[in-house]
């Protein structure tokens, strides 16, 4: 896809009912991971994330769906070129705390590194602003370094971090839930 074609793209707006799949695919590697230590101190803590490198690379796949019981208030897009969806996202506004949330964004693997993923990032800021939204969030993982990296690319800054979201296990499996904000207003 050379650069005149990402003026092709189109965001669409998704209907849950026209879903045409059920599950998204993601699937990314990576030869580094961001290594968090949490050190308790007498007068505090000491937190530290580290850039470090695997020996082996890491390789992970899952899958996710769109429109899911849990997300507030969902809406999902998909960025469509020549009548294919190459990519989607999922927001939800959070109300109690004014934040809009991105819960999926996907660019399948032969479409990424050629700014679809932007142009939905840019949808979602659009959208945060319209909704009156103060900020907008994501969460990626530690070991999810090509996530970090577009999102510190785009404005996002780390706002929290969480050491037991997807096991007891997350600082040794090099997991980390990391969550990420770009101030809206």
């Amino acid at each position: 896809m050379n650069q005149n074609a990402i003026q092709n793209v189109r965001i669409i707006e998704l209907v849950k009912e026209e879903l045409t799949f059920s599950k998204l695919k993601f699937r990314y590697s990576t030869k580094e991971y961001y290594a968090v230590t949490v050190f308790r101190k007498k007068d505090g803590w000491e937190i530290q994330l580290v850039l470090e490198a695997v020996p082996k690379q890491i390789e992970k796949r899952f899958e996710g769906g769109l429109f899911q019981d849990f997300v507030d208030e969902p809406r999902g897009f998909a960025a469509e070129l020549e009548d294919k969806q190459v990519g989607w996202i999922e927001l939800g506004f959070q109300e109690w705390n004014n934040r809009m949330c991105i819960w999926e964004l996907l660019v399948e693997e032969g479409f990424r590194r050629k700014g679809i993923g932007t142009l939905l990032v840019d949808h979602a800021v659009e959208l945060s602003k319209k909704r009156g939204a103060r900020m907008l969030v994501v969460e990626t993982q530690s070991c999810n370094v090509p996530a970090v990296n577009f999102y510190l690319k785009h404005g996002f800054e780390l706002i929290g971090f969480d050491i037991a979201a997807y096991s007891n296990e997350d600082i040794e499996r090099k997991e980390v839930r990391l969550e990420f904000g770009l101030k809206i207003k």
